[in-house]
């Protein structure tokens, strides 16, 4: 993979860091690879959404902290 470096408001680093705080992803990177592919599949790759606007495919679970 190759590095990037993109500017961004600091709410949607706060939105990243909120989803990873949550379990969503692992890491910002990994939220904004997937936004990025998703915005790929459709604007320049022709995959329809679904109708719903729901993914096609699962998300994984969340992490669950054992204590």
């Amino acid at each position: 993979m190759r590095l990037v470096t993109v500017k961004m408001p600091e709410t949607y680093l706060e939105g990243l860091d909120e989803l990873v705080k949550m379990g969503r992803y692992s890491s910002r990177s990994e939220a904004i690879r997937i936004a990025v592919r998703e915005l790929l599949k459709r604007e320049l790759w022709g995959v329809p959404e679904h109708p719903t606007g729901f993914e096609l495919t699962p998300r994984r679970e969340p992490r669950r902290i054992m204590v």
